[in-house]
């Protein structure tokens, strides 16, 4: 079943006075459970897309449908209740608040639900430990490895069961050892969970897992292929 399609999506951005198409006319259907890497050269358009698919920017012409929802037709607020509710965000940067502990990080969106505070100490606690940082949940970001922040990243992501989740180049900080984990990790909640993961990468490392792998040229697609994953070492 698909979860997410577009309908000849467009963003055009003005550089002075020459316009930059980022994105042109770009239809795609996401299937729920996928584990799909948008790749192609920067200026491609890949950040552009995921963050249209995500609700972070508005197109210049065409839609944005999730489970039958045009997000791109709805208000700011609407829209931010629902990205809120629906869509999880991993960033290359990690976004953690500093002054927040890693439970607190990953419970902060669950506070801004109004989720009962016994419910988000004990999903808090289930995602941390899910993702090798049960024991470090007191611990602030300066305190975790480059690696372990973006495990939080992970965990918040996750919190509100969201219906799919958005990764921007989430390896491209990290050591070949914290990006195997990190994948790792996803590729088990994508497995045993369902969770559909949509990454934008240039990092092989990513492609390779992918078993979706969609590359753009100048705001288009221009290819689209299902693969066998490479084999790795869990």
């Amino acid at each position: 079943m698909a979860i997410i399609t577009t309908h000849g999506l467009s963003k055009v951005y003005q550089a002075g006075k020459v316009p930059v198409h980022a994105l042109r006319d770009v239809d795609l259907s996401i299937e729920e459970g996928e584990f799909t890497s948008i790749v192609g050269p920067s200026g491609s358009g890949k950040t552009t897309l995921l963050n249209q698919l995500g609700g972070l920017d508005r197109p210049s012409s065409g839609e944005v449908w999730v489970d039958g929802c045009n997000i791109s037709a709805l208000k700011d607020s609407q829209l931010i209740d629902y990205r809120l509710r629906h869509i999880g965000f991993i960033f290359q940067s990690y976004n953690l608040l500093p002054v927040f502990t890693a439970a607190e990080n990953v419970a902060f969106i669950l506070l801004l639900q109004g989720e009962k505070k016994d419910r988000i100490r004990q999903r808090v606690s289930e995602l941390l430990t899910e993702v090798g940082l049960g024991d470090r949940m007191d611990a602030r970001p300066r305190e975790l490895s480059g690696g372990q922040q973006q495990r939080v990243a992970v965990a918040r992501a996750l919190a509100s069961r969201p219906r799919f989740i958005l990764a921007d180049e989430p390896t491209a900080n990290l050591d070949s050892q914290s990006a195997m984990k990190l994948l790792d990790i996803m590729e088990k909640m994508n497995r045993e969970h369902r969770m559909t993961f949509i990454f934008s990468t240039h990092d092989q490392r990513v492609i390779e897992r992918a078993r979706r792998v969609i590359r753009m040229v100048d705001g288009a697609i221009e290819s689209d292929q299902v693969q066998q994953p490479e084999p790795h070492q869990a």
